[in-house]
């Protein structure tokens, strides 16, 4: 079943811009950026839009404005208005529990205590939906988990944080064909290349 809408999660306003917790928003900016279309504010989807052809497929792009603890609302109006099933969506967000530079594909299961997918389970009424996770990493203590998500990324971080979003964005039209195994092998391909082979010397 192909993705026809894409959700990218994350805080709308300036001040949360470069935070991990829009990791989601900033894939969606790249996105927009590889195939020429601009978001655009629609008030009846509570967030910003953007419609486009890949592989032969309509797909949505989607940025809930309703902050991350309310993104369910954003989903469920547009999904809702298209007929769009919940195994047909794909949600952009940031991972705690994997490592920084790493990108995972997940289909349902629980929310992680990601405030975002928990509205958004709840609005959908059903956790049966694909998630594309980008790796912030865990600061190690549960105290600390709500200024980490909120802090901006770090100047290091975007030695490996701009190629991963790219990368996810230069192979999406593997996942929305289906192919969730190959498109995962592209990335890690692409984040990690092989060592080149040592030129051969003819002998004499």
């Amino acid at each position: 079943m192909p993705i026809k809408l894409i959700v990218g999660l994350g805080n709308p306003g300036s001040e949360y811009a470069k935070t991990r917790h829009n990791a989601g928003f900033w894939w969606i900016d790249e996105l927009c950026a590889n195939e020429r279309v601009s978001l655009k504010a629609e008030k009846k989807f509570h967030g910003d839009a953007a419609r486009l052809s890949m592989s032969g497929h309509d797909l949505w792009l989607l940025k809930p404005m309703t902050y991350m603890n309310a993104s369910g609302r954003a989903v469920q109006a547009l999904a809702t208005f298209y007929k769009i099933v919940s195994q047909e969506i794909l949600v952009v967000h940031d991972e705690l529990d994997l490592p920084p530079g790493t990108v995972k594909m997940k289909h349902g299961g629980g929310h992680g205590g990601h405030n975002g997918l928990k509205d958004i389970v709840a609005h959908l009424g059903t956790p049966d939906f694909w998630r594309l996770r980008i790796g912030i990493g865990h600061p190690g203590e549960k105290g600390l988990v709500h200024p980490h998500v909120l802090s901006d990324f770090a100047k290091a971080d975007r030695a490996w944080l701009e190629p991963l979003i790219a990368a996810v964005a230069d192979n999406i039209s593997l996942l929305i064909e289906g192919g969730e195994g190959t498109f995962q092998n592209k990335v890690h391909l692409a984040l990690n290349p092989p060592p080149e082979k040592p030129a051969r010397k003819d002998t004499i």
